[in-house]
């Protein structure tokens, strides 16, 4: 091989000077901290960072964190994405991680999703700062608000069903659910209407969350590049529509203030008069959602939609709650925030789809301090990953965890799942802002499904991968056919 081959130059650097900085940082870390967690670092830079993603990719990555459970116990240490990293598994940990006061793990993400979200978002601030803009974010998401824009997701399910649904034999359920979720968030968070604007963020938002947990080294053509990209395009427009926003809020300030997300924000004030959020808060927020939001909610819809297909006695009885609902309304009558209140059996199955398959599989927090758990130190800088699945799966929690059961989540259920194992949503302060945002857009959009539609599958292979959420390896396809009214 020639010295003047790039490969032999890229592979030289890494032998000669990145290796021994990398053993150097391992001989210092075992120096100072004689009671670190079990678990290799892997690769040097990549840690095993790439026999994670290869794993979600594969539909195997649960089973690669129980491989880590049983071969180092519920505490572990690897290299993650270039950051020294600890898994901690169960409902103790759960427990700890989401009742911390902030004195010990920061709210931040591994360095990939902070360089492309942004360092204001709420999923990166802890403390005082997280409080105030999660409390901008409650101001909007929270229930008593909410329920005034059930009328508004209707009208955007019903449009979409007359869009893309009716007329047709088959569709691929997956790709049409992210439309639909993407169209609501567009309307409700950031205020954009359907048009050319809304359709170019469509692809932009894709690229943005393909490229969050990639490899963070900025090269052309990779997915990081792609995603840093969108993100400075996203973020140009939500600019330029802050800028209109508030133009327009001179003009009808009552009106205008109450449409979306973005719009009431900029109307919130400190008590000093101040405002509330910034405009890079603003748009790192609006982009968190957007990804947060859109996504997760259509993942759980198609997952839903699988599952009807192919149990019949759940289906029947959600179909049988939700006609009772379409009977006591007139014609073209929009669903109320009462309607959903009735749907308790549809939402009970929503739960327990995320408890066997959420759509987001493991989260990070950043080590404050050094700390001490279960006998170990973990050192501050390092970075703390948990899997929501790891304890929705153990069966020391869940009987039969692989067995869908819908009233595991009923308040008379014989063993209601403890405090910290359900964690789909997040728990304690941390507790997902906009889960009354998916349970109203989820119900809606399963409510005129089931009562506009019969389908079957069209496939006989409906597996899914994670990229990083899940993603049906044909979209989950179906046949169709319309009811009479």
């Amino acid at each position: 091989m020639s010295m003047n081959n790039p490969a032999y130059i890229f592979t030289f650097f890494l032998l000669i000077v990145v290796l021994p900085i990398y053993l150097l940082l391992i001989t210092t870390r075992k120096t100072n901290y004689k009671k670190l967690p079990p678990g290799s670092w892997g690769l040097p830079f990549l840690g095993q960072s790439l026999s994670i993603v290869h794993a979600m990719r594969t539909n195997t990555a649960e089973r690669w964190l129980q491989e880590r459970v049983r071969k180092y116990g519920p505490v572990s240490k690897f290299n993650f994405l270039g950051t020294p990293t600890v898994f901690l598994h169960g409902q103790a940990a759960n427990k700890l991680i989401y009742t911390n006061g902030g004195d010990t793990f920061a709210n931040q993400q591994p360095n990939s999703v902070r360089r492309i979200m942004g360092e204001r978002n709420i999923m990166e601030l802890s403390g005082n700062e997280h409080k105030r803009v999660r409390g901008g974010l409650v101001s909007f998401l929270k229930p008593e608000v909410l329920k005034l824009y059930v009328g508004k997701m209707d009208e955007e399910v019903r449009k979409h069903l007359e869009m893309h649904w009716h007329g047709k034999e088959q569709v691929q359920v997956m790709p049409l659910m992210k439309t639909l979720t993407f169209n609501i968030m567009n309307s409700l968070i950031i205020g954009i209407e359907q048009g050319a604007r809304r359709d170019t963020l469509v692809e932009l938002f894709q690229h943005i969350i393909d490229g969050l947990l990639s490899i963070p080294v900025n090269l052309p053509f990779t997915r990081f590049n792609r995603s840093l990209r969108a993100s400075a395009k996203v973020r140009a427009t939500l600019r330029e529509l802050i800028r209109e926003k508030r133009e327009a809020m001179k003009q009808h300030s009552a009106d205008a203030a109450n449409q979306d997300l973005i719009s009431c924000l900029l109307t919130i004030r400190n008590e000093d008069n101040s405002i509330l959020l910034s405009d890079e808060e603003l748009i790192d927020n609006a982009i968190v959602i957007m990804v947060a939001g859109h996504d997760t909610s259509s993942v759980l819809i198609t997952f839903i939609i699988r599952l009807l297909a192919n149990d019949p006695s759940v289906y029947a009885t959600v179909l049988q709650e939700q006609e009772e609902i379409a009977k006591s309304k007139a014609p073209g009558e929009l669903l109320t925030w009462e309607d959903l209140a009735k749907m308790k059996y549809t939402w009970r199955v929503a739960i327990e789809i995320l408890r066997m398959t959420p759509p987001v599989f493991c989260s990070f927090r950043t080590v404050l301090r050094d700390f001490e758990y279960e006998g170990y130190i973990i050192p501050k800088g390092w970075q703390v990953m948990w899997a929501a699945c790891m304890t929705q799966m153990d069966e020391k929690i869940f009987p039969d965890p692989s067995k869908f059961d819908a009233t595991r989540f009923e308040k008379q259920a014989p063993s209601p799942p403890p405090p910290f194992s359900f964690v789909a949503f997040g728990g304690g302060s941390r507790m997902c802002p906009g889960n009354e945002f998916a349970r109203i857009e989820t119900l809606v959009t399963i409510h005129y499904l089931v009562t506009k539609f019969t389908w079957k599958l069209s496939c006989r292979d409906n597996s899914f991968f994670r990229d990083p959420m899940p993603v049906f390896k044909h979209g989950l396809p179906i046949q169709i056919k319309p009811k009479k009214d």
